[in-house]
């Protein structure tokens, strides 16, 4: 088991290797939900604390995060070992915090959920990606 991160109220898993986090999603047949984040973000813990951990704790979603700038090591979708960093780079992050929905291929299933919106709105544009994501599973939206 992985640390969680301690900024905010809810904790998430930091990725330590996509490949079994993508499994147990796929096993739950949902999309594995991944936060990019900054430390002392405060949009990043608007996230985390008020839509993606209800997602993990109440809907039962994979949701984990991977560190903006750190050096942390963990596992791609390839099976190689990056760090954090090396991922968003890979990713082409520029904004956190983004939120990525993949498929059991390591596919994104539907479109970023970049930035800090404005809460009202926030949990809207997750719906829809969510909902966009379950259509790409073949499956409920969730």
């Amino acid at each position: 088991m992985t640390e969680p991160t301690r900024e905010g109220r809810v904790q998430l898993q930091r990725v330590d290797a996509l490949p079994e986090a993508l499994r147990r999603a796929a096993a739950r047949q949902q999309p594995l939900i991944v936060l990019a984040s900054l430390v002392g973000c405060p949009y990043c813990r608007m996230a985390r604390d008020s839509y993606l951990g209800p997602l993990r704790d109440e809907q039962g979603y994979v949701v984990e995060q991977v560190d903006w700038g750190s050096p942390r090591p963990m596992r791609g979708f390839d099976g190689l070992g990056r760090t954090h960093a090396e991922q968003i780079r890979l990713w082409r992050i520029s904004v956190t915090p983004t939120v990525l929905f993949f498929g059991a291929r390591g596919q994104e299933l539907a479109s970023r959920l970049e930035g800090g919106y404005i809460p009202d709105f926030y949990g809207a544009y997750l719906d829809q990606r969510l909902r966009q994501a379950h259509r790409a599973l073949g499956g409920a939206s969730g």
